[in-house]
């Protein structure tokens, strides 16, 4: 794939296309490009506390250039969030500014916002429209796209939601140079994640191109963040709703990542991407242990890892916990079916498939050794 200054990518889902605009500067050009997707002269925004700091000044600036005024909703930031509580502000933020099932709301901010607001705009009048600012990498290349949106609940992660498409998605890539170091990281492994999955030259690329990436090449970020976009709206195009199998693809390391994030509280103990990390590498150690994989190519993985600084092994966590209780939190996975969990393996870089004969005895067991190392 050419690299390039600016791509824009249709997600060409059926009776709700759109489109995901990848540029630096969209931040600076907001009012230009949503006035085409704003009825009224005021949009309602949410984000949090820390994007606000960062980007309020510009994005006033830039909506009013184009006759917009934009009325804010600061919510705190973190993974606590995505809650009931926080869903019924949102909602009731909507309603007050009298919202109409035409009109839209912006979504500013990361996976958390994304997800948050995505989710009180299916359910507001029935279902108003919503447009995508993701200013983390991973909104940029992974949540902000496909219309999954959710709250966690005491019992897990993303377990309420629903299925609800933007209308647009503008990534500006400059809005990561604010972020630390380490929310680069962990968005990162979304990327890693569309190489694991069906396409193992793109993880030659990361290999290559990964430490640039995350060290901030602006080139790097734009032809990452359009591949990685470009794979999962192939995928989300064949597969909407996850109801033949393509789309739960999309899960590589999340049935594992997701456990751990449960077990540490779903806090800035582990953050999402880390956990996902860790669970890629633990779906690719397990299924060296099945025989399905090579280790060589688990260890490539693990490789990679740590050579962008991401977790690589739970050792590092210090969970004090079993395998067992780790396979319990699997039990709450809204991917259960008929009281089987499919499980995300690989028989090798680029070849993940979805397992439905795993015996989460055998997973508890498996995470007592990984614990254990």
């Amino acid at each position: 794939m050419a690299v390039t200054p600016s791509e824009q990518i249709r997600v060409d889902i059926a009776g709700a296309p759109y489109d995901v605009r990848i540029a630096p500067g969209l931040i600076d050009r907001l009012g230009k490009e949503v006035r085409p997707f704003v009825r009224k002269d005021s949009l309602p925004i949410v984000t949090d506390v820390h994007v606000a700091a960062a980007w309020r000044p510009r994005v006033d600036a830039a909506l009013g250039a184009a006759g917009i005024t934009g009325h804010w909703l600061v919510l705190p930031a973190g993974e606590s969030t995505k809650s009931w509580a926080f869903l019924a502000q949102v909602a009731d933020f909507l309603i007050a500014h009298d919202i109409e099932r035409r009109d839209r709301v912006l979504a500013l901010g990361g996976g958390v916002i994304g997800d948050l607001t995505g989710f009180a705009a299916s359910m507001v009048k029935r279902g108003c429209g919503f447009i995508q600012v993701p200013t983390t990498l991973l909104a940029q290349v992974d949540s902000s796209v496909g219309g999954k949106t959710a709250i966690n609940t005491a019992a897990g992660k993303n377990l309420v939601g629903a299925f609800h498409q933007p209308a647009l998605v503008l990534a500006d890539p400059a809005t990561l140079d604010t972020l630390p170091l380490r929310e680069v990281r962990a968005g990162y492994a979304e990327v890693i994640k569309y190489g694991l999955i069906d396409d193992a030259d793109f993880f030659d690329w990361c290999e290559v191109h990964g430490p640039a990436l995350i060290a901030g090449d602006p080139q790097a970020r734009v032809s990452a963040i359009a591949r990685s976009v470009a794979a999962k709206a192939r995928i989300v195009a064949a597969d909407e709703k996850e109801l033949t199998g393509v789309r739960a693809l999309l899960n590589l390391g999340h049935t594992f990542g997701h456990a751990l994030e449960a077990e540490t509280g779903f806090s800035d103990r582990l953050l999402h991407g880390e956990g996902v990390a860790l669970g890629m590498m633990l779906a690719a150690r397990y299924s060296v242990r099945r025989g399905l994989m090579h280790g060589q190519d688990a260890q490539r993985l693990v490789a990679h890892l740590a050579a962008v600084g991401l977790p690589s092994s739970l050792g590092a966590l210090n969970l004090g916990c079993t395998g067992q209780r780790l396979a319990d939190h699997m039990l709450h996975d809204k991917k259960m079916d008929a009281g089987t969990l499919p499980f995300l393996l690989l028989r090798g870089i680029g070849q993940t498939f979805l397992a439905k004969d795993v015996d989460l005895a055998d997973v508890a067991a498996f995470l007592d050794a990984e614990l254990a190392r």
